[in-house]
């Protein structure tokens, strides 16, 4: 039987592109098709080579570049189009702040479908590098090759990494060696680790085959300087134990900076480790981060905004929206760790905060406690079965209701209750403008948009944070 002849890829010469479309990817046109290409940005003049057609529009890469942009910058870290992260590098901040407002915009305009005032100006990120407070790494025996590497045609007889996964290869890892992510020391220690392993042949995991010791390797930064590191293990010997042992008091004797060392043993199929026991081999079980005189504890599995100088700038606009004068009873919904909650309780009367993970409710309490803060109350459970009336009639009608959804925004349920209700402002804050949007089209019937503010919380990534203010409309409005 005749083998299939090869389709040859299809290339389309000297395309200019021309603006920035969702997910981090630039848009170009071709006759009446609209196709979507990474890493490149408006005014690149480039050949493109076609990877997914549809029928209204296709996926395409650059392979060629005929002429640079004017508003082009040069990507600074090495891994730049490979890891998969900070996709934006090769645009300048400002231009990816005018970008991520213009995202809000859209959304609002085309999604909502509502009258809103203008947005104000998106609050930039003071750092642009270094900004994150935590960081998760994969160690594999499946290192991602590069194409450079490939075209070399060498054997590698070393392939483990540890590193970033590479998007839609679950089981390959890019080796890192410089993050620009997390500070500095953050590098040093997973370089360290990753030295000290192949130096003593611990064997790396294998993500299909589930076997290895080395699984993964979790580093905090606190805004108050304390360092916490999680190392994650398959043990299956005691020899392995003993190898285990010797690599957390390496990192112990090492790096007297680590203030917390845990460590959590996971011999299941999957990655996740909130339940299991994460047990500490030296310091303590957890860090603290500083926002204004307050103080947040925070554990190996707690949930903390991952830009923490941004993630004060968030709450700050949240606390101005909800114009508390210290007489008003505030819903906290998707609470998390009681941060938001906790950040404005002096402001307030009474705050009550809703969350799903009862494990974070826990830590909102907690939060509380360590900062003398008696006014607040948290509930834990699905938000649509927890947010009823009843919920209500026992605990109060809310003056103010602050919400921050995950991604996927309000169940309609909850949209439902919180127009029942009708509290006098609704403050939204969204990490999805889109799913914001849509929303804020739902609530548009008693609400009106009075304030918008983006907040960039990612820099050199696509994502932008929002916060919108709604009042309740005037009835004769």
């Amino acid at each position: 039987m005749a083998k299939k002849k090869r389709r040859e890829p299809v290339i389309l010469e000297k395309v200019m592109i021309t603006d920035i479309a969702a997910e981090g990817k630039a848009i170009a046109k071709v006759d009446d098709l609209v196709i979507f290409v990474p890493y490149v940005v408006p005014g690149d003049i480039v050949d493109l080579r076609l990877r997914r057609k549809r029928k209204r529009y296709a996926e395409a890469e650059a392979v060629f570049f005929h002429e640079y942009s004017a508003t082009r910058s040069e990507p600074f870290c090495e891994h730049f189009g490979i890891c998969g992260g900070c996709k934006w590098q090769m645009l300048p901040y400002n231009e990816q702040l005018k970008f991520k407002q213009q995202q809000v915009y859209d959304n609002l305009k085309r999604i909502g479908k509502v009258d809103f005032p203008n947005i104000s100006p998106i609050i930039g990120s003071k750092n642009t590098t270094f900004y994150r407070n935590k960081l998760e790494f994969t160690f594999s025996n499946k290192r991602w090759l590069t194409r450079e590497e490939i075209e070399k045609e060498v054997v590698y007889e070393q392939m483990n990494a540890l590193g970033f996964h590479i998007p839609g290869a679950f089981d390959k890892v890019l080796d890192i060696n410089k993050c620009w992510l997390q500070t500095e020391l953050s590098n040093t220690i997973r370089n360290e680790v990753r030295k000290y392993a192949l130096e003593h042949d611990l064997p790396f995991f294998d993500l299909r085959e589930h076997e290895g010791m080395l699984r993964n390797l979790i580093i905090r930064t606190s805004s108050t300087g304390e360092v916490m590191v999680i190392l994650s293990c398959q043990i299956k010997s005691e020899k392995e134990e003993l190898q285990f042992s010797d690599i957390l008091q390496h990192l112990a004797n090492t790096f007297p900076q680590i203030t917390s060392l845990q460590y959590v043993v996971n011999n299941k199929a999957n990655e996740i480790i909130t339940d299991l026991d994460i047990k500490t081999f030296k310091g303590s079980s957890y860090l603290y981060e500083e926002m204004e005189d307050l103080k947040f504890k925070v554990g190996p599995i707690s949930f903390y905004q991952t830009n923490s100088n941004q993630a004060y700038e968030l709450y700050k606009v949240a606390r101005d929206f909800a114009k508390l004068k210290g007489n008003e009873l505030v819903y906290d919904l998707y609470t998390g760790t009681g941060t938001i909650a906790n950040f404005i309780a002096r402001s307030a009367k009474e705050v009550i905060g809703i969350e799903y993970i009862p494990e974070a409710i826990e830590d909102a309490k907690e939060n509380s406690a360590i900062n003398n803060i008696k006014n607040t109350k948290f509930f834990a459970g699905d938000m649509k079965d927890i947010l009823t009336p009843s919920f209500i009639v026992e605990h109060g009608q809310p003056d103010v209701i602050i919400t921050d959804p995950p991604r996927a925004g309000m169940h309609k349920d909850v949209v439902d209750v919180i127009l029942q209700t009708a509290p006098q402002r609704i403050v939204y804050v969204s990490c999805n403008p889109t799913t914001q949007a849509r929303d804020v089209e739902l609530l548009n019937v008693k609400y009106q948009v009075v304030a918008v503010q983006p907040v960039d919380m990612f820099p050199h990534t696509q994502h932008v944070e929002n916060v919108i203010l709604l009042e309740k409309r005037i009835k004769n409005e």
